[in-house]
């Protein structure tokens, strides 16, 4: 008999993308925990319109993570557009927003600490996702340094790299347990072709947070709402004893 003792089981957190307010009380009616408010999901997500972040705040009370990203890609561009995402903040922020999605890397590959640094401050210390940006870090370890002890931040969202989540659990185990043991550790939250098949495995690895996007639509696509059972489906899986 080992003498390891048990792994401390985590509570798990389902997160799910929503563009509009129907995806959002669908998503809710399905047992998510958390909403991530995103538009234009053919460029990985930008910034939700402005309506459409209060018309989705008056229709659900859990938490909205609201991306903010204005261009494709996780360059932030020049100070133009660094102006700009900060404006950004600052306008949802007034509209009620209090907790974000964001992350930019530099051209060569590691976290763009200037453009978010100036986010953070634009967010007023809200809590905030470093997004999957890491995954196309040229060094993650170091991604993850230059990250960590960041006013708000408290969630990184991954693969575990540039692949989809099943093939990284060697990786986000790796991860989940050294951020879990640190003091100021962030949550591994597991998204990027994420399967419902690939929840056990990573439950069993310590991973307890998950990000479903396509896979909480019938359609498998972004071209319909989020249904319900669906989101049920995951809620069960993500919340199934070890």
């Amino acid at each position: 008999m080992s003498n390891t003792p048990a792994r401390p089981e985590a509570a798990a957190l389902l997160e799910v993308i929503a563009v509009d307010a129907e995806d959002a009380r669908q998503a809710v009616a399905g047992g998510a925990d958390r909403l991530e408010l995103v538009s234009a999901m053919q460029l990985s997500g930008l910034n939700p319109p402005l309506e459409a972040f209060e018309q989705i705040r008056a229709a659900v009370t859990v938490p909205l993570r609201v991306m903010i990203r204005l261009r494709d890609g996780f360059l932030a561009g020049g100070p133009g557009n660094v102006a700009a995402l900060v404006a950004s903040v600052a306008q949802l922020r007034d509209a009620g927003a209090d907790e974000f999605v964001f992350g930019w890397l530099d051209a060569s590959g590691g976290v763009d600490l200037d453009t978010v640094k100036a986010v953070i401050e634009a967010a007023g210390g809200a809590p905030w996702t470093f997004h999957k940006a890491i995954d196309a870090s040229t060094d993650r370890d170091g991604a993850f340094a230059a990250l960590r002890g960041l006013p708000g931040l408290d969630t990184v969202l991954t693969s575990g790299g540039p692949f989809p989540a099943g093939q990284g659990v060697a990786v986000l185990e790796k991860e989940a347990a050294r951020e879990a043991a640190l003091p100021d550790g962030v949550q591994i939250l597991v998204g990027g072709g994420l399967k419902l098949g690939d929840v056990p495995t990573l439950r069993a690895a310590g991973l307890a947070g998950f990000h479903i996007g396509t896979a909480a639509r019938v359609s498998g696509d972004w071209a319909g709402h989020v249904d319900p059972e669906l989101v049920a489906a995951w809620r069960t899986a993500v919340d199934a004893s070890l």
